[in-house]
């Protein structure tokens, strides 16, 4: 297979940005998803078929902005747009997420521009989809539709940059540090510098308040630790200093989710608040956040069998996730008395329970027999051993499991 730059990548979101700008302006075109995901270079491909009708400017300038340079970028955009006459104009805006109150500016020049009948479409783009969503739904109630950007899989990593599946498991989905995989220490201070710490101190931070800023950082450690492993906020308490109290763990553990890095699934139940009140399994989503704070080289990790399991089961874990963030479906884990499976996905009237067979367990087929026995209408699947290979099911898309 021949290798393709990332510049080539994430065709599908980008055929969907071009048609949705190409249909009358209807609304507010939010491009979401984790940092070094792709999503600039994303819609400066969209935006070069546009030509000199198309605005692309950014909020991650040095010099700070705040709600006029929204209005200027605007403004110069609302020109363009007069200009072009029938053709509209493209306005995006990058980071948006960085100026304070962005969504109350944005609501007002938009309804202006709809009152007026301006043929401007509007593209705003963030790297952390469900902190943004927050403030989206309470200012830009349906005035927005949202593209979400996840992290890159094993087909596109492969395709790209030559992955191996041992490679994605370690190395992780990011485009930006694949190229560093030769040199693994400065591979893994890139990931900790400019991906992790990035992400806290200009996405988390900026967008959210967070009184304990060392603790928020410590609960991305001790998730990345425990990733595949169901904890109570009691434990978490235990293993981290200075905590406060549960509330405070659970909503930092919801920042660290909607900035696209861990989650916490919730137990998989009939009932929605026996799911709520559930103690979370920890998931990463992007097994290079594991290996990168871990520090030991991939031929090491390979040869410890027990933390190899976790990264296999966090690659799975991590696939299912993004797919439920990106709302494909919803994503749990079950566990019933000594009966358990690693994940519970379901769409619509589709409920598939599925055990990973990673070398870590021996009862998976016991598993999902019980949850079968308690939920008769689901569909189980198994990955490794007799099962789906686990190369399979990392090339492929999640809703080809929702069928098959």
């Amino acid at each position: 297979m021949s290798k393709l730059s990332s510049q080539e990548f994430r065709r599908g979101q980008a055929q969907t940005l071009a048609e949705r700008l190409g249909e009358p302006r209807r609304f507010i075109q939010v491009v979401a998803g984790p940092r070094q995901v792709g999503k600039t270079t994303l819609v400066r491909q969209v935006l070069a078929d546009w030509g000199p009708h198309a605005r692309l400017a950014s909020a991650d300038e040095p010099t700070l902005k705040d709600r006029s340079w929204i209005e200027a970028q605007w403004q110069a955009a609302r020109q363009g747009a007069r200009a072009a006459g029938r053709q509209g104009f493209v306005l995006a805006l990058d980071e948006i997420h960085k100026i304070p109150s962005w969504s109350e500016t944005v609501k007002r020049l938009w309804d202006e521009d709809t009152a007026a009948r301006e043929r401007l479409r509007v593209v705003v783009l963030g790297s952390a989809p469900l902190l943004m969503r927050q403030e989206l739904t309470e200012s830009l109630a349906g005035r927005f539709e949202m593209l979400p950007v996840p992290h890159w899989s094993l087909a596109e990593m492969q395709a790209a940059f030559g992955f191996s599946p041992d490679q994605y498991l370690y190395f992780g989905g990011y485009p930006g540090a694949a190229p560093l995989r030769t040199d693994p220490a400065r591979w893994a201070r890139y990931v900790k510098d400019a991906l992790i710490e990035t992400t806290i101190a200009r996405d988390v931070l900026l967008l959210s308040r967070v009184d304990k800023p060392a603790l928020l950082r410590r609960m991305l450690e001790l998730g990345c630790r425990y990733s595949g492993q169901v904890l109570s906020y009691t434990k978490m308490l235990g293993q981290l200093q200075d905590a406060g109290n549960t509330t405070t763990l659970a909503h930092y553990l919801e920042l660290l989710s909607g900035a696209g890095m861990l989650t916490g699934l919730q137990k998989y139940s009939a009932a929605a608040v026996r799911q709520r009140a559930s103690s979370p399994k920890l998931q990463v989503l992007n097994t290079a956040l594991i290996t990168a704070q871990e520090g030991l080289p991939a031929e090491e990790t390979r040869r410890d069998a027990d933390r190899w399991g976790r990264l296999v089961e966090s690659a799975i874990g991590a696939h299912l996730a993004n797919a439920a963030a990106s709302g494909t479906c919803e994503l749990y884990y079950w566990r019933e008395r000594n009966h358990e499976v690693d994940f519970v996905l379901k769409a619509g009237r589709h409920v598939i329970a599925i055990e990973v067979k990673s070398g870590r367990r021996r009862d998976a087929l016991s598993g999902l027999q019980a949850f079968r026995d308690a939920h008769p209408r689901s569909r189980p699947l198994l990955i490794g051993g007799d099962g789906v290979p686990l190369d399979e099911f990392l090339l492929h898309p999640v809703e080809r499991w929702l069928t098959s």
